[in-house]
């Protein structure tokens, strides 16, 4: 597969002629690209500070965004998901919790993309796993798709808690 992406015109690296599962992979990437160029720039009380009445922060989507990271691309296929400090089905996934660190949540998140791309480049987008909070097989395609709207749906969402927070906006890092 020749990468024919051009910086900064839909995404660095994104492979414009390349097959299903390197276009879906880039796609997810991106996503995950902005999520973490939404928090550059900001103290630690404004990553964790609560923007809406439910609580949302920009630390905490990225705590969720790795918990789910990890649910969906790497136990759903049936590999080894690092012990949780948090309890994901109870929410904890949304919130900073104060003996958390910045940098223990951003690893977090970096740990399972890393752990989720494993699975990606090790399987066939047509290889199935099972969820174990869902009835139904679902495939790697399935997965990834689903991903890529998770990913970007919380990284709109971090667009509007930073806009709230310092007036920046944007979808993407702005060429350099």
């Amino acid at each position: 597969m020749v990468n024919e992406g051009v910086a900064n015109e839909g995404g660095a690296g994104m492979p414009y002629r390349g097959g299903e599962k390197a276009t879906l992979h880039a796609s997810l990437d991106r996503h995950r690209d902005a999520v973490l160029w939404k928090l550059e720039g900001l103290d630690d009380e404004q990553l964790r500070r609560p923007m809406t009445p439910s609580g949302t922060s920009l630390l905490g989507l990225v705590k969720h965004l790795g918990s789910v990271e990890y649910g969906w691309l790497v136990e759903t296929f049936g590999r080894e998901v690092e012990p949780l400090w948090f309890d994901p089905y109870e929410n904890e996934d949304m919130r900073a919790d104060q003996g958390e660190t910045t940098q223990q949540i951003i690893d977090f998140y970096g740990r399972a993309r890393a752990a989720a791309d494993r699975t990606i480049g090790e399987l066939s987008l047509d290889d199935t796993g099972s969820p174990a909070w869902r009835e139904r097989s679902v495939s790697l395609r399935w997965v990834i798709v689903h991903m890529i709207e998770e990913t970007a749906r919380h990284a709109g969402h971090m667009d509007v808690v930073r806009e709230l927070i310092d007036g920046t906006t944007g979808d993407h890092r702005p060429a350099a």
